[in-house]
């Protein structure tokens, strides 16, 4: 269900800060019709820290209307306190999506034991698949390949959706893990790598802005088409890469607004790009095209 190209996505706001509801649809049928895989509303990358639990069920209700089930929809539920995130799971179990991605306890850095009894008190509280979202750089902790093959044994513990960075973390986690379990690339530049290697997919920034390009991407990497999936890469890496001029998910919202899809708003603690990194992503966007298709479809 979670294989292939999976977009993290943004979360759009009015200029007075308000959820842009209307903006959020429109973005999730871009995403259906240009073939996207599977659908990630209300991860980091959709600012989930500043919505409050009525937004985020929100966001994940207007998902899934517009999903019909035809896409699958992994949503977002994870955080600092088990209890809490337990609640959201359970609540967004009730609205009907097909599974849960769930980022590691932030700031107080569990224990790799810790971070077992966490994810196993979440599986245990509802009968959906999980991910698990390892992202050492943004949580200060990170899940290790012999505790993801404790998790694995969970049964509802389906995957794991890895920002490491780490390449030899990566295969040290497809060594330990089931065949059968999710290993998911965190980071778009590495997803031919990790892919290469037996992972089955990649949960993606870049695909807000070029889902059909990053899925043909992903699905060449599962047929073992791996000059075909190059091929996107060495046009695409320039964006990959400008997405993290600054913190994401400044720099996609921004490249989404250039493309007419959305407003440039963002909630504190973020804020719009600096002048420089701004000129970064317009050059980006022109050199691929991406400005001139926005305004053709506008």
């Amino acid at each position: 269900m979670f294989t292939g190209c999976g977009t993290a996505l943004v979360t759009p706001f009015r200029n007075d800060g308000s959820l842009d509801e209307l903006r959020m649809r429109e973005l999730v049928r871009r995403q259906i019709a240009a073939g996207i895989n599977f659908l990630v509303p209300c991860g980091t990358t959709g600012e989930s820290p500043t919505l409050s639990k009525p937004e985020h069920l929100r966001v994940v209700e207007i998902t899934l209307e517009e999903a019909q089930g035809v896409v699958p929809v992994l949503a977002g539920a994870g955080g600092y306190n088990t209890r809490e995130v337990i609640e959201l799971a359970q609540e967004l179990e009730a609205l009907g999506v097909n599974g849960i991605l769930s980022v590691t306890p932030y700031y107080n850095r569990p224990t790799q034991e810790g971070l077992f009894q966490h994810y196993q008190a979440i599986a245990s509280s509802i009968g959906l698949p999980i991910v698990v979202y390892s992202v050492q750089g943004r949580t200060g902790v990170n899940v290790e390949p012999p505790t993801l093959k404790r998790l694995a044994a969970i049964g509802n513990i389906v995957g794991v959706k890895e920002a490491s960075g780490n390449i030899g973390q990566m295969a040290a986690i497809l060594h330990h893990v089931p065949e059968k379990f999710l290993v998911l690339s965190g980071d778009d530049a590495i997803t031919i790598p990790l892919m290469a290697l037996g992972g089955q997919g990649i949960i993606s920034v870049v695909s807000n802005e070029i889902p059909a390009e990053m899925t043909q991407l992903a699905q060449a990497c599962l047929r073992g088409e791996f000059a075909a999936a190059r091929a996107i890469q060495k046009k695409y890496l320039p964006l990959m890469e400008v997405n993290f001029v600054e913190s994401n998910p400044i720099p996609v919202k921004a490249a989404l607004a250039e493309m007419g899809l959305l407003e440039p708003v963002w909630r504190l603690p973020l804020v719009p790009p600096q002048p420089a990194s701004l000129a970064k992503i317009q050059k980006v966007l022109q050199e691929t095209g991406l400005l001139a298709h926005a305004a053709n479809a506008n």
